[in-house]
């Protein structure tokens, strides 16, 4: 069973917890898609910002645990070189990953399945640039499988669950799983950080390439790599996989500006203003929390500081800050516009380091 603890401080709910050689498809699997895998009413609970009673909270771990179970035995450790994670998406074994896990076509790498099965895959096709990934597993057998949901009916505040391998495989240990909230549905940018889901979903080094669940127990995003903060982690968007089916099982690599993974910076890597949290229900970047000693510290930001631009540019959401940020590199300087009261500032800090894959 899988346990969950919840925290109730002041007023602010935190949770943590939890074909190649039989032909190509020529689309994206019909079998992951229209399968019903269970049926999932979702308590009310769910649909509240925060649980508001002890019988609230039971509910939602009840009906977590029922997701888990269902969903558990098709995630799966990928070891191809490092170590990643990935989920099967059809009975017959494809496997959706980060495309920094499975790197270039060809490769030869061993899953192992939550019960401790290893199988034998190989990487397919990678889209360096959305980081997305497929594997495909060479050891003929019907497996366990999830079913793809759409990141594109995503909403802010949606609960989500992550699962993956954080540290790499441990043996006797099931996948964690971590519940939070979508903090930002993808924008269906081509390019930059609107093409990601970002969640408060903690990832650490070993998740990438693992799902992002909704609460209906469906795949919506596969994790990509680690943001300026723990609450803002980034995950490819299940509908890029769908999209692309068809060059992903073909085995391509296309794409530039890596989105993840050792080694996947730039020549010229985007830079990090570290250090600042923003008011996850302003409608504005409002700044919730400053950590000492920061980029955001340094720089002379405070506490309920607005920042309205970013080197001239006006910005207003958290993806409008990400994508201005990115377009510097580590050590650049940057101004930033500020309200403070009635006052408009003009400050000035530097970027340090990129933004940590979940590899």
């Amino acid at each position: 069973m899988v346990s969950l603890r919840f925290r109730l401080t002041a007023l602010s709910f935190v949770t943590l917890a939890l074909a190649l050689l039989l032909g190509l498809p020529l689309s994206t699997p019909a079998a992951a898609d229209a399968t019903k895998l269970f049926e999932v009413k979702l308590p009310p609970a769910l649909e509240k910002p925060m649980p508001e009673s002890i019988d609230e909270f039971k509910a939602i771990q009840s009906h977590i645990e029922a997701i888990v179970a269902k969903v558990m035995p098709a995630v799966v450790n990928v070891k191809i070189g490092a170590q990643g994670s990935g989920v099967v998406i059809t009975e017959d074994g494809y496997v959706l990953t980060a495309g920094h896990v499975s790197g270039a076509p060809g490769r030869d790498c061993t899953l192992t399945f939550a019960n401790g099965k290893q199988v034998k895959g190989k990487s397919l096709g990678q889209n360096v640039g959305a980081d997305s990934g497929l594997i495909k597993i060479m050891d003929e057998g019907k497996y366990p499988f999830c079913q793809m949901g759409k990141s594109s009916d995503l909403k802010k505040g949606q609960w989500c669950l992550a699962i993956g391998h954080p540290g790499g495989l441990k043996q006797g240990r099931t996948p964690p799983v971590r519940l939070g909230r979508i903090s930002s549905p993808p924008t269906g940018q081509a390019t930059g950080q609107g093409q990601f889901i970002t969640t408060e979903c903690t990832l650490v080094g070993g998740d990438s390439g693992g799902p992002l669940f909704d609460m209906y127990g469906k795949v919506i995003g596969i994790h990509s790599r680690i943001g300026n903060s723990i609450t803002a982690n980034m995950h490819v968007p299940v509908d890029i996989y769908r999209d692309e089916w068809v060059r992903l099982v073909k085995a391509e690599s296309w794409g530039n500006n890596k989105g993840g993974g050792k080694g996947g910076a730039q020549k010229t890597p985007p830079g990090r203003f570290s250090g600042v949290e923003f008011a996850a229900d302003a409608k504005e970047l409002k700044i919730a929390k400053i950590e000492a000693g920061s980029s955001a510290d340094k720089a002379g930001l405070k506490v309920d500081d607005v920042i309205t631009g970013v080197n001239g540019k006006k910005v207003a959401t958290a993806d409008e800050w990400r994508a201005a940020i990115a377009q510097g590199k580590a050590g650049d300087e940057v101004t930033l516009e500020v309200r403070r009261g009635e006052q408009t500032l003009m400050l000035k800090g530097n970027l340090d380091k990129i933004a940590k894959a979940a590899y």
